[in-house]
């Protein structure tokens, strides 16, 4: 079995307090700066005297007094000192062997007596047999490596080989049986590297102006043996204590700032290594040793590398700030005697990582190196433990007001993360710890501070927010007025990209779970939006990351604050604002639309955003411009969405109608469009009654905006005119989208659905190069002429003008369109009489007991009926409604059918004098009607479907609405017993 050590090697590293002498060198003076405790070389006053003995002594006599030391110091490990044997041999040295420091002596006089020999024989062979000594106690290792630091002086290349040798015959085998966990037979050979890292420190703090030439190896020697061995309490106390002394021998030689080191790197992932595997409690001062250490090496060149200097922080942070508060730690101590000040210890660890960050900036004197700095403190910002906020705060604080005292920032850098930094400041302004908020809002005063300094050197400025900093710490208070000088401020000294990171900073804040940080975050938001601080640029990435952060908000009242923010930005940057929403996501996300709401938070705003939409929807570039997918390259197709879905947003139902004539011409032309780029896929698989959602295609979106345009502004009836008579599959193929635009038109026409707004986007869009805008200009028109008294709206000159305009187009449909609209009785009023004249013989045929060609004399007579439009029948609409009802019982489906749909427009065709013998008229045909909704044809039920809502709507039925509802999508028996109930409810 292994023997343990005589001081404990194998207790934790916490077990023990006491600290070794190579532990005590280093401390921070007054003035921050690394200094020695005492003098690691200086000679002890005795050692002259001593030195003037040695030389006295023959090689013989060195030699039987080498080997009197030896005996005598493994007599002592083994606990059985003689008393006889010693005292005679170094009687002529004086020396107390029974004070405290007596070992010590004993290797020092060991030494001394080998660095005056000039026998390189006698050197070597007695070094050899002081390296045989036992390693297992820290006494006999520091021991020897005194004993070799001081023949160093004189036989370094000596000393170096027998460290060599003795590292590759012992050091490597004990190395390969701790590797195996194999009982070592030679205990004391366990330890030996710790003794070698010992002898190597010794050796540089004795190799005095020839160290240069020797520090590499020294130090890759001492990086290789950290990482061949144990990291038990043991090798990490030598390591650190040789780090100590080879930093201690490079401050004290001059040309060692210009000297260019290989080493330093791979011994800072040394001393970092001990750092990360420290316990969380705090017992002793090796964090600050360790972290001094990397502070003295980091001063030597070549200057650390980004990456190297990234992890010292996050490792010398995590470890400092990480540990628990002083309460726990005063509570989590081992049985320890003296029991240490663990209030002093971290004090001494701060201040030993102060020291450290403020080396940084003092090496790159600038704005990027403190941002640096910040960033790595900026997990335990965010903290949610206020003691570890309370350590990086205080941190911060002290670093900028070192800056400020001590350092001039040589260049005039603006990193956008300052901004970034100065925005988690801020969020600790109401910390439930007084002592971050007071330091959290300093630290935001001192960096603005810098940035005045650095930026214009405006000292009015900055005696101006010096007297802001202190009324407000005296006051210590929080009200408006401070939120806003401090606005004011940031505004004014941060560049773009930092004040976008300090929003987006405030964004993240309005995540936290503590709701004193969120009203924060939201109140500074909600402020420098009031401010017109956020310019266009911005926007984009204001809103992305309001975006990502909207489904973490908890809290009611923080969301609603950024509402108000959202409008006020959408107000102020309205096309910006609406570029970047279409840009975020699909416009049916969830979480996008309480940002499309805050838009529609006052008519004007709402106004401008679907004005903005609509621009965007007409942004249709040639289809060889366009590289597929489509999806995901037309603006036309995003705005289409955004509209589509705020068709059914309550907040822009007033501002949708105010906009009808131009979404309605947008969404048309926009269809024919995607005709054109052949994206019609899924556009006619579409199930209405499917429960499933599911995307809608491009083409499927425009139709279904199409219709829910007439639903949400509560224009169902031409909505239901067009479902009852399957008018809108008609929009589902390019070969009959022609229909299905004059169907919508002539339904327009007749519910004087926004005829004057719509009719006067037509003649806009008839102007139009774009052949897509004139063809559905020009049907829209030429069926308003027949359905509508458009003279109210527009002169009948102006529209012979630009249907004669039409005339020239080179698209035959608008040509044929244009003259068909010229001919109509709008613009030729003597054709009224002669179709009433014809409709009255034509009347005579249809009312002769068998009529020839029933369907085709029906089909002509509706014909008339519709180019009359307005101007109505009279009489005759009368007796055509009694001769059509006996047809709704003809044994042929076409002319039941037929009968029963011309009886829908002879109902409206007598005009105001002829209405109320039209409206009983329609009231006998109900009942037949009701049955015929069970009729065996399909198309005899959809005409009669659609008659039987016309004569409701004429009838002015209570529940016309629900009634459509049960005729388009009801079935069974429950459908008709409705609208039986809606009958009998109407008529009670």
């Amino acid at each position: 079995m292994v023997a343990a050590p005589s001081d404990g090697t194998h207790r934790p590293s916490w077990w023990s307090s006491r600290l070794s002498p190579e532990e005590q060198e280093l401390d921070i003076d007054l003035l921050g700066r690394a200094v020695a405790h005492r003098s690691l070389s200086g000679s002890p006053p005795w050692e002259e005297e001593l030195v003037s003995k040695i030389k006295t002594l023959s090689a013989l006599e060195k030699s039987l007094v080498l080997e009197a030391v030896r005996h005598c110091v493994q007599q002592d490990s083994q606990e059985k000192v003689p008393e006889a044997s010693i005292p005679n041999l170094l009687k002529p040295f004086n020396l107390d062997l029974k004070s405290p420091l007596g070992k010590t002596l004993l290797f020092h006089l060991y030494g001394l007596i080998l660095r005056e020999t000039a026998s390189e024989d006698l050197v070597g062979r007695h070094l050899a047999a002081l390296l045989e000594l036992s390693h297992q106690s820290s006494g006999h290792r520091e021991g020897i490596a005194l004993a070799v630091g001081i023949t160093s002086t004189s036989h370094l290349e000596q000393v170096w080989a027998m460290l060599e040798h003795l590292g590759r015959t012992k050091f490597l085998r004990s190395a390969l049986v701790s590797s195996d966990s194999q009982p070592d037979p030679d205990a004391h050979w366990r330890w030996i590297g710790s003794t070698t890292l010992l002898c190597y420190g010794r050796m540089a703090l004795h190799a005095g102006k020839h160290i240069l030439p020797w520090v590499d190896n020294i130090a890759s020697r001492m990086v290789y043996y950290f990482w061949c061995s144990d990291h038990d309490n043991t090798l990490k106390t030598s390591f650190l204590s040789a780090s100590i002394m080879l930093v201690k021998a490079l401050s004290r030689e001059v040309s060692a700032q210009r000297y260019k080191f290989t080493q330093i790197p791979e011994l800072i992932q040394c001393l970092l290594c001990i750092l990360e595997n420290e316990p969380n409690i705090l017992v002793n001062l090796f964090r600050q040793k360790i972290i001094l250490v990397i502070t003295e090496l980091s001063h030597l060149r070549p200057r650390l590398k980004p990456t190297l200097k990234s992890r010292i922080l996050q490792t010398c942070m995590q470890s400092l700030y990480t540990l628990p508060p002083a309460e726990v730690l005063k509570t989590s101590l081992p049985p320890l005697d003296p029991v240490p000040d663990v209030v002093v210890l971290y004090q001494k660890s701060a201040q030993a990582l102060d020291l450290l960050l403020q080396n940084f900036v003092s090496e790159n004197e600038s704005m990027d190196e403190i941002c640096f700095l910040l960033q790595h403190a900026e997990p335990w910002l965010k903290s949610n433990k206020s003691h570890e906020c309370r350590r990086v705060v205080q941190s911060i604080f002290l670093l900028l007001k070192y800056v400020l005292d001590y350092v001039r920032l040589t260049e005039e850098a603006l990193p956008s993360m300052l901004g970034r930094q100065v925005g988690l400041l801020t969020l600790l302004w109401r910390d439930k710890d007084k002592i971050t908020q007071s330091h959290s809002s300093q630290c935001v005063y001192l960096l603005l501070q810098l940035l005045i300094q650095q930026k214009t050197g405006n000292t009015a400025e900055f005696i101006n927010l010096n007297k802001m900093k202190n009324f407000e710490a005296r006051v210590r208070r929080e009200s408006e007025m401070k939120f806003y000088n401090l606005v004011k401020a940031l505004d004014g000294n941060l560049t773009v990209a930092q004040h976008t990171q300090l929003v987006l900073t405030l964004l993240q804040g309005l995540c936290s779970r503590d709701i004193l940080r969120c009203n924060l975050a939201a109140e500074l938001l909600l402020m420098i939006v009031e401010g017109w601080s956020v310019k266009p640029e911005q926007v984009a990435e204001i809103l992305q990351g309001l975006f990502q952060e909207l489904p973490c908000i908890i809290f009611r009242d923080v969301l609603q604050t950024m509402m108000k923010a959202v409008t006020l930005l959408g107000t102020q940057h309205t096309q910006q604002t609406v570029e970047v929403m279409l840009s975020l996501c699909h416009p049916s996300e969830r979480h996008v639309m309480p940002l499309w709401k805050a838009l529609a938070a006052n008519s004007r705003l709402a106004r401008k955003v679907v004005t903005l939409l609509y621009v965007k929807l007409k942004l249709r570039p040639h289809r060889e411009l366009i590289r597929f997918p489509v999806q995901a390259e037309l603006m036309s197709l995003l705005a289409l969405g955004a509209i589509y879905e705020l068709l059914y947003v309550r907040e822009y139902k007033a501002t949708v109608r105010w906009a009808f004539a131009g979404i309605l011409l947008g969404l048309l032309t926009q269809l024919h469009y995607l005709f054109e780029l052949d994206v019609v896929e899924g556009i006619a698989d579409h199930q209405e009654e499917s429960l499933e959602t599911q995307a809608l295609s491009p083409c499927r979106t425009c139709l279904e905006a199409l219709k829910g345009l007439f639903w949400t502004t509560n224009y169902w009836e031409v909505f239901a005119y067009l479902k009852l008579l399957r008018g809108w599959e008609l929009f589902e193929r390019l070969e009959t989208y022609t229909e299905g635009v004059a169907l919508l038109a002539r339904a327009m026409a007749h519910y004087n659905c926004e005829v004057k707004a719509v009719l006067g986007q037509a003649v806009i869009f008839l102007k139009s190069p774009e052949e897509r805008d004139n063809i559905v200009a020009i049907l829209i028109i030429t069926e308003f002429l027949n359905g509508q008294e458009l003279t109210q709206y527009m002169s009948r000159k102006t529209m012979d003008n630009f249907l004669s305009l039409g005339l020239n187009n080179p698209n035959q449909l608008v040509r044929a369109m244009s003259l068909k609209g010229l001919s109509s009785i709008l613009l030729q009023p003597k054709k009224v009489v002669l179709l009433r004249n014809r409709l009255a013989v034509l009347l005579d045929s249809f009312l002769k007991p068998e009529p020839k060609d029933l369907l085709g004399l029906m089909e002509i007579l509706g014909d008339i009926l519709h180019r009359l439009g307005t101007q109505g029948v009279g009489a005759i609409s009368l007796k055509m409604a009694q001769h059509l009802l006996p047809l709704f019982e003809n044994e042929k489906e076409g002319v039941r059918g037929g009968a029963i749909f011309l009886y829908g427009d002879v109902i409206y065709s007598g005009g105001k004098k002829f209405r109320q013998a039209l409206k009983s008229h329609a009231f006998q045909a109900l009942v037949p009607l009701l049955f015929h909704l069970a009729d065996s044809c399909p198309d005899v039920v959809m005409k009669t479907k659609l008659t039987f809502l016309r004569c409701a709507i004429l009838l002015k039925w209570e529940f016309r609405k629900e009634l459509f509802g049960k005729l388009a999508w009801g079935r069974g028996l429950g459908a008709e017993n409705d609208i039986l109930i809606y009958m009998a409810w109407t008529h009670c």
